[in-house]
């Protein structure tokens, strides 16, 4: 026998905060046209980058009936990452690298959707429902569903904001074939604030509700891998994994209470304000130790890296030279092509010498290209 289903929803939303959630929605099971129009349109624009996986499935994308024919209710949930200090602490510090938030605690995909398992099998068992799970990677519109779910609005900065919890949620969905009463959606409060246009400093945003991936730092350091473009790199300054700048300046944030973010998430301390010098001294075994059950254990040593040695050439610390260095031989590409622009920014002379000795017997062509145009 199931729950009348005004109760059951009044349950869930208890068990919801019971998970850690703080947000909690229920939207219909489909997107209003305008959004499949955004998707295509941003598609078609190529501001995805190399993002692929966004176009292949963008039809199940758009639609969540077509990701799954028997969905009629989509439950939205919130957890909340709201960070203990400023993010933009570190902005001017020459020898400290910036993590985003979000990748400071415990991989976000494994605390979500333990969450969303049990819940939706609580949802299963009493409502005799299908149900199912997603959390950031599957063809799923989070941020538009949670939009309809009234969680909040996608800002200017296209994320979801909160007039409860600002810019910071994990957003998760359940699918499920019970018919809910949806929520209403949330209302755009940005007005005429601009703020997170203004301060991302690769100027990524060619409108306002539109993102350029090509530009953006949380897509070069953590999705793009190969070679950063060179006009970029002077603009990354010391971030190293994402990004928080057009988050951090959002004025919905002064309502976030730090009190509320899950315990998961709280920043490990070495993560927090990491030195440049030490990251640059990681293998593979040590990159691989250091950011287990982390997010930015996803893309592996080498990548990180090379954002490392891009924050290490826009520091202008000196005292890295013999460290980036010894990064020119390293065995990837990718590794020695941006040890060659930083220790370009850092010591010209220094590189000088370097390129009669390694240029000659340097094989790969991106790696020659970055020797050209250091001259």
């Amino acid at each position: 026998m199931t729950r009348d289903k005004s109760n059951l929803v009044d349950a869930l939303q208890d068990r919801a905060k019971g998970e850690g959630f703080v947000a909690f929605g229920i939207a219909p099971g489909r997107l209003a046209p305008l959004a499949n129009e955004r998707l295509q349109q941003w598609l078609k624009d190529g501001l995805h980058g190399d993002m692929l996986w966004m176009e292949s499935r963008a039809d199940e994308r758009a639609n969540p009936e077509v990701l799954w024919p028997e969905v009629k209710s989509v439950i939205m949930l919130g957890m909340s990452y709201a960070p203990p200090q400023d993010p933009m602490v570190l902005a001017d510090q020459d020898t400290r690298a910036r993590i985003s938030v979000y990748a400071q605690g415990r991989d976000y995909h494994d605390v979500v959707k333990g969450a969303l398992k049990r819940l939706a099998g609580w949802l299963a068992h009493e409502a005799d429902v299908g149900v199912k799970v997603f959390v950031d990677t599957a063809p799923v519109m989070e941020k538009a569903l949670a939009q309809s779910a009234g969680l909040g609005w996608q800002g200017k900065h296209s994320n979801v904001v909160s007039r409860e919890h600002g810019s910071w949620l994990f957003l998760g969905a359940i699918y499920t074939t019970a018919e809910l009463e949806p929520a209403l959606p949330a209302e755009d409060s940005c007005g005429s604030c601009s703020a997170c246009q203004d301060i991302c400093p690769t100027n990524a945003f060619p409108a306002p509700y539109r993102l350029d991936a090509r530009r953006c730092i949380s897509y070069l350091t953590i999705e793009h891998k190969g070679p950063i473009d060179p006009e970029l790199r002077p603009l990354m300054g010391n971030h190293i994994y994402g990004c928080d700048d057009c988050l951090a300046v959002c004025p919905w944030n002064k309502f976030a209470e730090t009190a509320a973010a899950h315990k998961a998430f709280l920043p490990r301390a070495e993560l927090v304000a990491p030195q440049i010098a030490d990251l640059l001294t990681l293998d593979d075994a040590a990159f691989r130790k250091l950011f287990s059950g982390s997010p930015i254990k996803r893309i592996g040593r080498d990548r990180f890296v090379r954002n490392v040695l891009i924050a290490a050439g826009n520091g202008r610390d000196v005292g890295l030279v013999s460290q980036i260095e010894s990064l020119l031989i390293d065995p990837e590409p990718v590794v020695r092509g941006a040890a060659i622009w930083a220790l370009g920014r850092l010591s010209p002379e220094a590189l000088a010498r370097r390129r009669v000795e390694y240029l000659p017997a340097e094989r790969d062509m991106s790696v020659r290209a970055e020797w050209d145009a250091s001259t």
